[in-house]
Parts: structure tokens; C-alpha cells; sequence
């Protein structure tokens, strides 16, 4: 299937690729994989931040990053914080209820940022979201009408939607599921069909090699997956790498109903036949070094892993 869709894009001809680079979300999985991508390249980082005294910012500062306080719900800091970047990676943060997601919300943070970095003359965005699939599993309306705002009034836009990370196996907070209790990993995909997943590290990839050559990626959308493992060849192999004894679960109807009905939702979705179609063959022509399962867990994943398996690694430390 095919990996990207392509837009028509007005605006300049390839800018340098020299310029700063703001990042949002740089304390998080994405924006932090990004921004450290981005310096060891060479390229200036302007890390916009709600609080610059948190480990996660000051170890940015450390790499040499820039630092500015923003945040998206006081949307008039955010245009100084984006004076003077030519470029903006845009992870604009979900928004949740009490009763769960508040695309509404959602929308209006990223709608924001979108106007901020217009106002401040930035002429590149790299957007990432969530993969789609066939149908409504998965999906993001916040995220695709942030995406056609940014096509709206940005001039080189593209829009990264990758699908579940291999970091999630480490766990991610306030979801119920992902990383591993009692040995056992448990989630909504059947153990022996193949999921696709993606390591933070690729998505960082992509966005830099679009920073570095905007006219040939704007207007370009690229849903990215690195591997297609079955979830219980997944937990296999970690267990093999980490020398602990795993196993995989899938997650019945009533379990995910415990946890919400939009889980449950998406896993009745998932079992009718929706996918991610990501054409992982054809993201490595771009990106000859995406990572398998197997590169993550050799590269940091295991080790990782192993840390948390076995209790010697706080709680939801970043990937």
C-alpha cells in the first residue's frame, strides 16, 4: 500500500538548511528524539518548553539547545518564542477530560501554534501525528484538522504519522496497557497477525532529513512503521534480548471495556480488519537505516527493557 500522499505546495524554492529549528514536545518521546537528532546533526534548537528547570529541559540546555517557556494554552508567548526559527517541528499536546480526549481542545492548541508560526514568519512546519488505517480505528480528527490548517496557511508543510512506537513497550503513562506486568505484555492486537510499529529514533530521521531538504518533502504526508512483527514474536524477541521470561496477552472485550470504550472500540475495529499501511519498504529507499525490532532492542531498547523488568530504572523514563 502506499506510504504518502502528496499535496500541491505553493511557497519558495529550498531554503538553506542551516537555520533554527523550534521544537515543541522536546521533553517528550517525539520532540525530544527530534531536537537531539537535529544537534548532533549540527542544527540549531530552539526547545520550547513550560518549565526550563525540569531534568528533561535542562538536559536539552546541556546538548545545546536553546531553551523558550511557552505554552499552548497562552497562545500570545508562543509567537516570541518562535521569532527568528526558520523551521518549526510541531507536536502540539493532546488534551484530556475527566471523561478522556478533548479533540476540541486539541485543535485549538495546534491551531494556535499554526498562527503563532505564521506571525513569526517560519517557513517550514514538520508535523507529526498518528498513522491512519483503513477505516476509524486509531483515529485522530484533532490531528488531521491541525494537519489541513498548517497546509492552510503555512507555506512547506510535511506531515509525519507514525504508528505505535517500539519505545511503548517500556510503558506509557495513564493508558492502561503497553510495557509489561507480571511478566506478561497485554494489548488489543491478536498475538499472531502483524503489527506494525516504528522507533522514536526513525521519526526523528524523517524529520531531519525534511528540515534538511524542505522543497522535497513540502506538501508530503508519510506514514511511517519500521518493522511487522506479531505481537507475540515481539515479546519473543525482547524476552530473548533481556534474558527475562515473557509472555503475550490480548486484552478480551470486557478488559478493554474496563479501561474505556474507546479501547474497546478500537480493538473491536482492529479484530474487523483495519490496519496501519505504512510500505515499510519503500520508507527504507528514503531512510536506508530504519530500524527493525531486532536494531532497537541492540542499540538501547534491551538494556532499557532489562532496567525495567528488573526494577533498577525509574517509571516512565524517556526512550
Amino acid at each position: 500500500m502506499a506510504t504518502e500522499t502528496t499535496r500541491s505546495t505553493a511557497g519558495p524554492a529550498e531554503s538553506p538548511a542551516d537555520g533554527l529549528v523550534a521544537v515543541t514536545g522536546a521533553t517528550g518521546q517525539q520532540g525530544g528524539a527530534t531536537a537531539r537528532r537535529l544537534l548532533a546533526g549540527g542544527r540549531q534548537v530552539r526547545a520550547l518548553v513550560r518549565d526550563s528547570t525540569t531534568p528533561a529541559a535542562t538536559a536539552l540546555a546541556d546538548a545545546g539547545a536553546e531553551l523558550a517557556v511557552a505554552d499552548f494554552d497562552e497562545p500570545s508567548g508562543l509567537a516570541p518564542a518562535l521569532d527568528g526559527a526558520t523551521a518549526l517541528f510541531a507536536v502540539p499536546p493532546v488534551a484530556y477530560t475527566p471523561s478522556g480526549g478533548d479533540p476540541e481542545r486539541e485543535f485549538t492548541r495546534g491551531r494556535a501554534l499554526a498562527d503563532a508560526a505564521a506571525a513569526a514568519g517560519v517557513g517550514q512546519v514538520v508535523f507529526t501525528g498518528v498513522a491512519s488505517t483503513s477505516g476509524d480505528a486509531f483515529a485522530a480528527p484533532a490531528k488531521r484538522r491541525i494537519e489541513q490548517y498548517l497546509h492552510d496557511h503555512l507555506p512547506l508543510v510535511t506531515v509525519l504519522r507514525p504508528v505505535r512506537f517500539m519505545a511503548n513497550y517500556l510503558g506509557t503513562p495513564g493508558l492502561g496497557l503497553d510495557g509489561f506486568a507480571d511478566g506478561v505484555h497485554r494489548h488489543l492486537f491478536p498475538p499472531d497477525e502483524p503489527a506494525q510499529i516504528i522507533a522514536l529514533e526513525d521519526i526523528a530521521e524523517f524529520a531531519a532529513q525534511a528540515f534538511e531538504h524542505p522543497a522535497r518533502f513540502a506538501g508530503r504526508t508519510l506514514e511511517l512503521a519500521g518493522d511487522a512483527p506479531t505481537p507475540a514474536d515481539a515479546v519473543a524477541a525482547i524476552s530473548a534480548a533481556t534474558g527475562v521470561p515473557l509472555r503475550y496477552e490480548q486484552l478480551t472485550h470486557d478488559e478493554a471495556t474496563a479501561l474505556s470504550p474507546g479501547i474497546a472500540e478500537t480493538r473491536q475495529q482492529w479484530i474487523s480488519g483495519q490496519r496501519w499501511h505504512a510500505d515499510i519498504e519503500a520508507l527504507r529507499v528514503i531512510h536506508p537505516g530504519l530500524r527493525t525490532l531486532a536494531d532497537w532492542l541492540s542499540e538501547s531498547g534491551a538494556a532499557a527493557l532489562r532496567a525495567r523488568l528488573l526494577g533498577t530504572a525509574p517509571p516512565h523514563t524517556p526512550a
